[in-house]
């Protein structure tokens, strides 16, 4: 009888994207890094918000704009003690929004690096034949699948295309494709290397 073991990795990249802007200071492109803080100005009623950035080079400031002359009254109250407390969650929430980002910027430098957690989400009795990875991207991460199965499973990259290849690694994603949100991935654990997979798939 067969058996899957279904397991949610989920994502949380640990360095926010960099836009490339010409910098007033450098006098030429560079790159700018989130500085964690928001900027916010009134004007009567009327409300500014910017996400501050910083030239890697000089340290001169660029004030990425999220919303301009907004009525107080029309804010979210939360929204608006989260702009003004810098809270860590709004901060990621448009550090991450590379689209917005590209407005304004000659080019955006997204980084693969991230944190996986790793949860079971159900296991028959027996010993499992099958592994069912859901992945879960809060904000969006430019790594490969197979690069990711490859370093969360301890396969060589090799191994994950060989796999794929015979049938035993089945996705509706190609591979060679970014991880994206509520992708699936299913593994035939018939293999030599399940022991190894199991292993590396679960909770440590």
């Amino acid at each position: 009888m067969s058996c899957t073991l279904r397991v949610r990795w989920t994502l949380i990249a640990n360095r926010f994207p960099r836009p490339w802007r010409s910098c007033a200071r450098c006098g030429t492109q560079r790159a700018f890094e989130c500085s964690d803080k928001f900027r916010l100005n009134a004007n009567g009623r009327r409300l500014d918000a910017w996400l501050v950035y910083k030239c890697t080079t000089c340290d001169d400031t660029w004030n990425h704009t999220l919303f301009e002359r907004r009525n107080a009254r029309d804010l979210d109250p939360d929204l608006l003690s989260a702009l003004e407390a810098n809270d860590p969650a709004l901060v990621r929430r448009y550090a991450f929004d590379v689209a917005a980002l590209r407005r304004f910027a000659y080019r955006v430098e997204e980084f693969a690096g991230s944190v996986v957690r790793k949860e079971e989400l159900a296991k028959g009795s027996a010993a499992p034949d099958r592994l069912e990875i859901v992945l879960a991207t809060p904000v969006p991460i430019a790594i490969r699948l197979d690069r990711l199965l490859a370093m969360e499973l301890g396969l060589p990259r090799a191994r994950i295309g060989t796999m794929a290849n015979a049938g035993h690694i089945i996705t509706a994603t190609g591979l060679n494709r970014p991880v994206r949100d509520g992708c699936r991935v299913e593994i035939d654990l018939a293999a030599d290397d399940a022991e190894v997979i199991l292993r590396n798939a679960r909770p440590q």
